[in-house]
């Protein structure tokens, strides 16, 4: 072998390891380049902040005036706060007592009331202010704690509740009255099961259907088909997209164990993720949760980070569209699974969901919540060429998922009522005119707050709504508890999240919106949204800053 044979080979060597160099450079520089500037989208850095934030609270001297509010302005708010906390302490004795009770036995109980409100504010607002957690009865739009106080329900039971809860008791009833015979009889199915998975064919616009226990299983097992048929690994969430609780999904803070090299977290609604997509062959599939098109790249908005009036929220139906239908074609030219995770929003924009809303058909659709008529389910819906989960040459070779309670009688039975109903005039006729009726009433709502001059406005995706606030307070997050008193019952998150049922009529919406009204003109004359001259949203967010670095320096 000659000098020069060796010199050209190692050459080549040297160019090929160069080559391969920098096409690993360039995925990784359009990769960084794909994640949205936020902690959001740098989950390992995030993780890293979230367990540094120092926990402290404000004295009781702090804690009226942490904005420099003149004496008059902390004497109302201090007369403010304890007359709210007396009003709310007398009218549900009983369900507060059950409340406190239980709290010492249920972890997610304890979790919620630790983050209910900024962090700082939390231990003097729990000497004045307790929220009960327990109701007793449901009837139209309302709810009845354990003493008798009706709450307009605008939790949404978690995305349960579409229709109301009347029409969710019945479905339960007369499921229960379907499945009484066979009872919980596992493993075998249901007669019923067979109208089920053909509606639910019909529905989605596929081929196969699997049954689940929670909306979180069903992501599960939708990620793992897109893994099996792909034969890659990595799967792309959006930056704030919620699928679920499970590591792959959720792997920023919160999540014990550290990011997984095979999630990607990148920007929705941008060319670079586009660039990511279109380059990469090691993707699985794209996770799509249709409500971040209220607020893309954002997490699910809550009053506990509501430490300032920043909290923003912007629908555009047009734009969201347009992003689905290039995610559309970018998957299906590179052989990635389109997933739409409908588990939140499936048949509370349309009886066909995203997809019909939306014009876009994904490979692989996940549904829970209401689909059961109020009973917990997962469900998943492909086509054949995704849903199959073996392989008749290589039989070892197979995708296993199973779970013991999947398609269990009595939750199948409630959904057979459910999807016969979506098929009534009734429902047909709620899904016309569904846009143009809440449409109009968010801007009603609106209008009444600058009628009243209110610093409030809301934004809405249909009837998933959140609270925007146009002054920069250190107390907007009070108005949950103003609303609780005006007998308006939101879930934990509080004013981040209104979910609306479909069975609001006129009547209803309008005494809804008088005690909105009511609740925040009080919280005004409380002086909670009195602010000093030339605060701003960035001077609030210097000033915790400056107090986290003073904790840190004792």
């Amino acid at each position: 072998m000659t000098v020069s044979f060796v010199n050209v080979l190692v050459g080549l060597i040297v160019l090929g390891v160069l080559i391969r160099l920098i096409g690993k450079a360039r995925q990784r520089l359009q990769l960084s380049l794909a994640k949205n500037p936020s902690l959001g989208g740098h989950l390992r850095w995030a993780k890293r902040i979230a367990r540094r934030i120092p926990g402290y609270s404000y004295t009781v001297e702090q804690w009226f005036d942490v904005d420099g509010a003149a004496a008059d302005i902390v004497q109302k708010r201090q007369y403010g706060l304890a007359t709210l906390g007396q009003d709310l302490t007398v009218r549900s004795p009983l369900t507060l007592q059950h409340t406190a009770e239980s709290k010492k036995m249920i972890a997610d109980l304890q979790f919620i009331s630790q983050y209910r409100v900024p962090y700082q504010f939390r231990d003097v607002l729990q000497q004045h202010i307790q929220i009960g957690s327990f109701m007793q009865s449901s009837d139209g739009i309302w709810l009845t704690d354990m003493d008798g106080v009706r709450l307009i329900d605008v939790t949404g039971s978690y995305g349960v509740n579409v229709f109301g809860q009347d029409f969710y008791k019945s479905c339960i009833g007369e499921g229960s009255a379907i499945a009484q015979a066979l009872g919980p009889v596992l493993g075998a199915y249901h007669p019923c099961v067979l109208d089920n998975i053909q509606r639910l064919c019909a529905i989605s616009g596929k081929d196969q259907v699997s049954f689940h226990m929670s909306g979180t299983e069903a992501v599960m097992q939708a990620v793992r088909v897109a893994r099996y048929q792909t034969g890659r690994n990595k799967i792309v969430r959006f930056t704030g997209a919620y699928h679920g609780w499970w590591d792959d999904v959720q792997p920023g803070p919160g999540n014990p164990m550290p990011p997984s090299k095979d999630t990607l977290t990148l920007r929705e609604m941008h060319e670079n993720t586009l660039r990511v997509l279109r380059n990469r062959r090691d993707i699985a599939c794209v996770l799509v949760n249709p409500l971040q098109a209220m607020h893309p790249n954002q997490s699910a908005p809550t009053d506990n980070t509501t430490v300032d009036g920043s909290r923003r929220a912007h629908y555009d139906r047009v734009a969201y569209t347009q992003w689905l239908r290039t995610l559309r074609e970018i998957c299906t030219a590179k052989g990635i699974a389109l997933i739409f995770d409908e588990v939140f929003m499936g048949f509370r924009l349309a009886k066909g969901g995203a997809q019909e809303y939306f014009g876009i058909e994904a490979d692989v659709v996940t549904y829970g919540k209401t689909l059961a008529g109020g009973l917990p389910i997962g469900v998943v819906c492909g086509k054949d060429k995704w849903m199959t989960r073996f392989r008749n040459d290589r039989p070892g070779d197979i995708c296993f998922a199973r779970g013991t309670f999947n398609a269990h009688p009595y939750v199948m039975g409630a959904m057979n009522v459910f999807l016969h109903r979506l098929d009534t005039e009734e429902v047909r006729q709620t899904y016309r005119v569904l846009d143009e009726t809440w449409l109009a009433r968010k801007a009603q709502l609106n209008d009444r707050f600058k009628q009243s001059g209110l610093p409030l406005r809301v934004e809405a995706m249909s009837t998933v709504w959140t609270v925007l606030f146009d002054v920069p307070s250190r107390y907007n997050w009070m108005l949950q508890f103003y609303m609780r008193r005006e007998g308006i019952a939101l879930s934990w998150v509080g004013t981040g999240r209104l979910i609306f049922s479909l069975n609001f009529s006129a009547d209803d919406f309008e005494a809804f919106t008088e005690r909105f009204i009511c609740a925040a003109q009080k919280m005004s004359a409380d002086g909670w949204w009195w602010t000093p001259d030339g605060q701003t949203n960035k001077h609030i967010k210097r000033q915790i800053l400056k107090e986290m670095l003073r904790q840190y320096r004792r």
